[in-house]
């Protein structure tokens, strides 16, 4: 089999946007070059990460190939299918399921809820005796890891039960032979976990796009099957088991069988809620048991991380509800093997950096008093500290605080901008000024100057105020072209104008030159304007990606000015310049 952790990163798609790192319940990602990768160790499989992706860079381990492998050999292989099923095909009966998976080459199908059946009857025989206080359910495999490495003092506290999937394995090894092959189906990634750590009762785990990916590649469509009352899940239909895919459906089942009624039931769903409600709970003993049962998705397995059918409101927990059937009354539920589990905690150890390290990393983004440290969450972490903490750990990078980036990106580019000899100005489609150089003021007169020197950059300010020729940069924004004017007469100056688009009908820039004096030989004009290229090119462009633009051919843009002046007419450009300087 893949050993291969459950969840890993196509380098080549991530896009560096951060959104795993800000939606990992555990920040279990490492940022390296731009790159955001799963760190086993730390991970839970809750597939937050690989629902978030935008660009679906975070990838699920594909298992198809090995349980191809398993079906072509000699021992049976038996589907675990998990009660989500209903809501995940929901216009499917389940003759046809079982059908369809036997053609694939499966030697039964059988309900995964039979072995919650088991857990939720082993549950509430020790909720019966009033054993315990508080009790943490140890049917959600990503929940449970969750408790072991980031609430270990309360390891202890989750039910010494296996899950329902090992639980069902169980039933299955004991009613069919140990040496049949288990296969589970579900929504779940970590039912992976499961399988790796398991192998003596789980062999390997699918999610519901795995098993169309089985049905589709095989051609074969399950809808397609009659409905046939002969096809049974082995060994029989589960009752109410079938409700734990819902939030609040392992209580249900619990609470059925259970005669002590002073038993508090509570329940968690989703990852974060973890945090919040099981935090400080060392040493705080209840007044009656508590049972929790904890589900790592908001609303339950039918909203798991690889679920495809996630409709809007209640449609799933109502066709979980409908399709589970209660018996009449409690039924012993046991099977012949033990499913008794010991979970242990395996904290996760993140090492404290000392003050001077942690002062130090603040300051390398930016953050030298409280003030700075913002907490803005851009970077995936709540806080400034705990970024700072994540990056001496190794697991992050300076460019991932958004904050520091804008400021550093301004800096440059007003540096940038004050370097460049020509006059530079950016402005939005509404022509207000964005940035502009102080080149830029002091051609257009000492009122403009003064009004820079007291709003460095001219920002709001309005370009047709300023610039007689704004129609120009009107026209670029409506045509979608760049415009450029030689020799163009404004007032007693001649300007050579170059307006190039950075965002096609949202934001314009100009490079504009003074030109006026007559000294000026055209080749010293020339030579000028390639001195302009070979030493502020590169800052051009910068500034307009630094202010969170796109330059388009910025190079072409500034060269042609150089070369205006040194392949056009020669005598057409010297009388014109001879006749504006009159």
């Amino acid at each position: 089999m893949n050993h291969s952790y459950p969840v890993f990163t196509l380098e080549a798609e991530c896009q560096d946007c951060y959104k795993c790192v800000r939606h990992c319940p555990v920040k279990a990602i490492r940022v390296r070059d731009g790159h955001a990768a799963v760190i086993p160790e730390m991970c839970i499989a809750c597939g937050r990460c690989v629902e978030v992706c935008p660009v679906k860079a975070k990838q699920v381990r594909n298992d198809t190939a090995f349980v191809r492998q398993m079906l072509g050999e000699e021992k049976p292989v038996y589907v675990s299918l998990a009660p989500s099923w209903i809501s995940e095909f929901p216009e499917m009966e389940p003759s046809q399921m079982i059908r369809a998976l036997k053609k694939l080459g499966f030697a039964g199908v059988s309900e995964t809820a039979l072995g919650a059946q088991l857990v939720s009857f082993s549950l509430a025989e020790e909720l019966n005796a009033g054993k315990g206080d508080l009790l943490l359910s140890s049917a959600c495999p990503a929940a449970v890891d969750y408790v072991c490495k980031y609430l270990p003092h309360l390891a202890e506290k989750i039910t010494k039960v296996s899950s329902p999937l090992l639980s069902h394995c169980r039933l299955l090894r004991d009613r069919f032979g140990e040496e049949i092959r288990i296969v589970f189906a579900g929504p779940c990634i970590a039912k992976k976990n499961e399988a790796d750590r398991h192998p003596e009762l789980l062999n390997a785990a699918l999610t519901y796009p795995e098993l169309r990916q089985m049905f589709r590649e095989a051609g074969i469509s399950p809808e397609q099957f009659p409905a046939d009352p002969g096809e049974r899940f082995l060994p029989e239909a589960a009752e109410e088991g079938a409700r734990y895919p819902i939030e609040g459906g392992m209580n249900d089942t619990i609470q059925f069988q259970l005669t002590n009624r002073k038993i508090q039931f509570a329940t968690l769903a989703g990852c974060r809620s973890f945090k919040l409600a099981l935090s400080g709970l060392e040493g705080v003993t209840p007044g009656n048991v508590v049972f929790v049962e904890m589900l790592a998705c908001s609303g339950g397995c039918v909203h798991g991380p690889c679920a495809e059918h996630k409709s809007p409101g209640l449609h799933e927990r109502l066709r979980v509800l409908c399709g589970t059937t209660f018996p009449d009354h409690p039924r012993n539920r046991e099977t012949a093997g033990s499913i008794r589990e010991q979970y242990s905690a395996g904290a996760i150890v993140n090492a404290q950096p000392s003050s001077p390290e942690l002062t130090e990393a603040l300051r390398s983004i930016g953050k030298t008093t409280p003030e700075d440290e913002l907490n803005c969450d851009g970077c995936g972490y709540d806080t400034c500290r705990n970024f700072a903490q994540a990056m001496l750990a190794g697991r992050a990078e300076p460019s991932m605080c958004v904050s520091y980036l804008k400021k550093q990106a301004q800096k440059k580019a007003n540096a940038l901008l004050r370097s460049i000899s020509s006059g530079v100005v950016i402005c939005d489609r509404k022509l207000q000024i964005i940035e502009c150089n102080r080149n830029f003021a002091r051609l257009f007169g000492e009122d403009t100057e003064i009004a820079f020197e007291a709003s460095p950059g001219l920002a709001g300010a309005d370009l047709r105020r300023i610039v007689p020729f704004s129609n120009l940069f009107e026209s670029a924004l409506e045509t979608g072209k760049e415009i450029r004017r030689d020799s163009m007469k404004v007032g007693k100056k001649l300007f050579n104008v170059n307006i190039f688009l950075i965002e096609p009908g949202e934001t314009v820039g100009a490079a504009i030159f003074d030109v006026t004096n007559t000294e000026f030989r055209r080749e010293q004009i020339a030579a000028r304007a390639r001195e302009v290229i070979d030493k502020n090119l590169a800052s051009v462009q910068e500034i307009a990606s630094r202010l969170g633009e796109q330059i388009a051919d910025t190079e072409l843009l500034l060269r042609s000015i150089a070369d205006d002046y040194a392949d056009s007419d020669t005598l057409k450009q010297r009388e014109a310049m001879e006749h504006f300087g009159k």
